[in-house]
């Protein structure tokens, strides 16, 4: 009578579910006990329930009873053959929360979570090195073990399979067979071709879960994440200095060698940052992409702009430890430290005066060249500081100068 009523007398005491018969209850607590009462004669495995045995036995016996009508293809499970179906409906019910990307199966749904969420849960017991995906994982031991590992016949170089191969051999044929159908570049790997078209459809599945950025590549998350946790994996051996990239140390690494590999193709001075190149070619080109919003002053370089909006604050933050005077640039306290030190760095090659300031040196040279910049509109006569000559105009002016 239970069966034809739905009535649902007994009760798993462990997750509450409830069965129609006591049988029916007795087979579904061997999932809690971890009970496998049907031994496979083959493989002595283990199972829970006879119709799992069964199933298992096709392994086996290779028996297929479940055949799609469509292409005639066979499994050994009606689920196998319902998720084949959808190959053929195009029916994908499973959908990627981040991408929105969709899929025919919910196993390959939560393997491809892992691209968003970085997870790598299998590891190599030699080496340590994690992977997403397990059959990556075992074509990587194939590495360790030897195991059908083939070789480049120009470099000598290793590989688990085939396709890998072949694909490393366009790197020495310099075949690239996959074009971007937008801009017609050209790429070796099929991977490397995907993530470039993310340029064109600004794709970014992958998100930190921290500040919520979203990236084009696992990659760029990896090393995004560095900036939360602070880890910074590249050491420069000469100053111990930390980068959070390679690229960075390998850049910093300049300073200490001396090497600069990026010239300016208009005045010929070289630079170790592509950075340093950028904003000294805005001297040549004239451009000043850094505007004040309260006097529109234009500038250069946004340091240039942070400066200059303390005039406008009248923030001054370098303080002298010996007078308390105040300055907006730190530069601007050096000078000013040499007051009270008494120390001159610069000296006149030609008479030897000494000067706390490059300016005062600059100014002193004029005594010398007979240089006089400055130039009355008046009368013409001519000056070596702008001083001079803003005290010689109150002459046409009318106005008395004060007599020292």
């Amino acid at each position: 009578m239970r069966m034809q009523t739905g009535e649902k007398l007994f009760k798993c005491k462990v997750c509450q579910k409830m069965f129609t018969e006591s049988s029916g209850l007795k087979v579904h607590m061997k999932i809690h006990t971890g009970e496998k009462l049907f031994k496979c004669e083959v493989c002595d495995k283990m199972f829970i329930h006879h119709c799992s045995l069964k199933t298992h036995m096709r392994q086996h016996t290779e028996e297929k009873p479940f055949k799609c009508k469509i292409c005639e293809k066979r499994f050994t499970q009606n689920s196998s053959l319902k998720v084949h179906m959808r190959i053929h409906t195009g029916d994908k019910p499973f959908k990627c929360d981040v991408c929105e990307k969709r899929f025919t199966n919910n196993s390959t749904l939560k393997v491809h979570i892992r691209n968003h969420s970085g997870d790598e849960p299998f590891k190599c017991e030699v080496c340590e090195k994690v992977f997403a995906h397990e059959s990556t994982l075992k074509l990587h031991m194939r590495i360790h073990t030897g195991e059908n590992l083939l070789k480049c016949e120009i470099c000598e170089k290793m590989f688990t399979n085939n396709s890998t191969l072949n694909v490393h051999i366009r790197k020495h044929t310099g075949e690239k067979p996959l074009k971007c159908e937008v801009c017609e570049k050209m790429f070796i790997h099929h991977c490397n071709l995907k993530m470039h078209m993310r340029q064109h459809t600004g794709e970014k599945p992958f998100k930190c879960e921290i500040c919520e950025k979203m990236f084009s590549q696992n990659g760029f998350l990896k090393m995004h994440m560095r900036i939360h946790t602070g880890e910074k994996p590249f050491k420069c051996e000469v100053c111990d200095k930390m980068f959070i990239k390679n690229s960075g140390l390998k850049v910093h690494k300049r300073i200490h060698t001396g090497e600069k590999l990026l010239k300016c193709e208009i005045c010929e001075k070289m630079f170790t940052e592509n950075s340093g190149l950028k904003m000294h070619m805005r001297k040549h080109t004239g451009e000043k992409p850094f505007r004040c919003e309260i006097c529109e002053k234009m500038f250069s370089q946004n340091s240039g702009l942070k400066m200059h909006m303390r005039i406008h604050t009248g923030e001054k933050p370098f303080k002298c430890e010996v007078c308390d005077k105040m300055f907006i640039k730190n530069s601007g306290l050096k000078v000013h430290k040499r007051i009270h030190t008494g120390e001159k760095p610069f000296k006149c090659e030609i008479c030897e005066k000494m000067f706390s300031e490059n300016g005062g040196l600059k100014m002193h040279m004029r005594i010398h060249t007979g240089e006089k910049p400055f130039k009355c509109e008046v009368c013409e006569k001519m000056f070596t500081k702008n001083s001079g000559l803003k005290v010689h105009k109150r002459i046409h002016a009318g106005e008395k100068t004060i007599q020292l």
